[in-house]
């Protein structure tokens, strides 16, 4: 009998991982969000990986309560993810997923690009997500991670927020206002180095971007999330007195 793997937040991504894990033939045990993790460990000490399936804006919380005996054994997939996320609750490199698929209710999985894989339970992920037919890769290095989790955010947040000011997908987005699209890109590249603490290749990270754009063209700029995440790289800007002129227009513009 296999070890069972944990769920924690079986929302539509927590649940295409749950059942690419159960095709690989583990049990599944799902913790909703607000349950007792430490109560859970008690019961289950010895997972063969727990998924940490919450939203972004729960994931700190989430993960300053993870059981000690759970804390080598962590798969993270959040957008805005960074290092200083599992760095502030002490925690080992987790096994980080950046997500290139779409899921909501009602609807299959749609992919953008593969999804790149980074740590100790990358193969199982791998596996989990090639069950569902779902494509992923493994990548080598915690410099790939970073790369890969820094282009997500770019592509996230560039497209959320220029979406802001001119609606429409990421085709047009690259062919009508490239002006407002870079000025927020270079906007956001700054806010992440912040975080990162250290800089990254502009041109890289654009061409990265702009090869999810064609994974996708049609895909909607402007999400339900784009008020809050525009925010939320204010509140950083303000911490690291960054200027970032297009994002504090836009949010003018949108009061």
């Amino acid at each position: 009998m296999k070890n069972p793997i944990i769920v924690v937040g079986l929302g539509e991504l927590g649940s295409v991982f749950a059942r690419g894990f159960l095709r690989l033939g583990y049990p599944v045990q799902g913790a909703m969000r607000g349950q007792d993790l430490q109560a859970l460990a008690k019961d289950i000490p010895n997972p063969e990986a727990v998924l940490i399936a919450v939203g972004e804006a729960d994931i700190s919380s989430v993960l300053q309560d993870i059981p000690n005996a759970w804390q080598d054994r962590l798969i993270l997939l959040q957008n805005e993810l960074l290092p200083r996320d599992w760095q502030a609750a002490s925690l080992p490199t987790p096994t980080v997923i950046s997500v290139w698929f779409e899921k909501k209710k009602g609807m299959d999985s749609k992919v953008v690009i593969p999804s790149p894989i980074f740590g100790t339970k990358a193969k199982l992920v791998f596996d989990a997500l090639a069950k569902v037919d779902l494509p992923s890769y493994i990548v080598d290095s915690e410099e790939e991670l970073l790369y890969e989790l820094v282009r997500k955010n770019l592509y996230i947040l560039t497209t959320n927020i220029a979406g802001l000011e001119v609606g429409g997908n990421v085709q047009q987005l690259q062919q009508e206002h490239a002006e407002v699209m870079n000025a927020v890109a270079h906007d956001i590249l700054e806010i992440q180095a912040y975080l990162t603490g250290q800089t990254h290749a502009i041109d890289n990270l654009i061409k990265g971007m702009l090869e999810a754009f064609a994974g996708d063209p049609e895909h909607g700029c402007m999400g339900r999330s784009a008020p809050a995440r525009l925010k939320r790289a204010l509140t950083f800007a303000d911490q690291a007195n960054l200027e970032v002129a297009k994002l504090r227009e836009i949010a003018k513009q949108a009061q």
